[in-house]
């Protein structure tokens, strides 16, 4: 089996804009709401849950499994249907491996990002993503993504080779 190492990259608004959005307040619109006791961040992330009659879901999830770097990548999966948000809600960093929407990636078109702790990711309708990856064993993110009938995972396997992300 091939190894193949990848390593992570900062995440920014540039280098993740050909597969969705990060969700941050550094650089985003804002303005004061509540009589100015509030600054509102507004339309960080574009949400694209309208295909096939779907839904707005907004989910919280926690941490079962405990992940390390460096991490071999199982898989990656799309949702064809709707876009994909995870907000982190600890303030601990999160790695993302992804590839551009489309045919099923080969392992030379995936990239990883591994975030600042304060931001959040939206991945666009279709995008080749990793599944969820907890690096501390009490963190907690907010999703949003769709609900509603249709088909809206799929799973791509590497079976000839081992991907790896690390931070160096």
């Amino acid at each position: 089996m091939q190894q193949l190492n990848i390593i992570l990259e900062p995440l920014t608004r540039e280098a993740f804009a050909p597969f969705g959005d990060v969700v941050e307040i550094e650089g985003a619109k804002h303005f004061a709401i509540n009589r100015g006791t509030v600054e509102r961040y507004n339309d960080v992330a574009t949400v694209d849950t309208s295909e096939q009659d779907g839904r707005t879901l907004i989910s919280i999830v926690c941490c079962n499994e405990l992940a390390t770097l460096p991490y071999t990548l199982p898989f990656v999966e799309r949702h064809p249907l709707g876009s994909q948000s995870f907000i982190p809600m600890d303030n601990t960093p999160i790695v993302v491996a992804v590839a551009k929407a489309g045919e099923p990636p080969g392992s030379d078109h995936i990239r990883a990002f591994i975030s600042n702790g304060q931001q959040g990711i939206n991945y666009h309708k279709g995008v080749w993503h990793m599944p969820m990856l907890f690096l501390n064993a009490d963190q907690r993110m907010i999703v949003i993504d769709r609900g509603g009938p249709g088909d809206n995972c799929e799973e791509h396997h590497f079976p000839e080779e081992e991907i790896v992300l690390s931070r160096t």
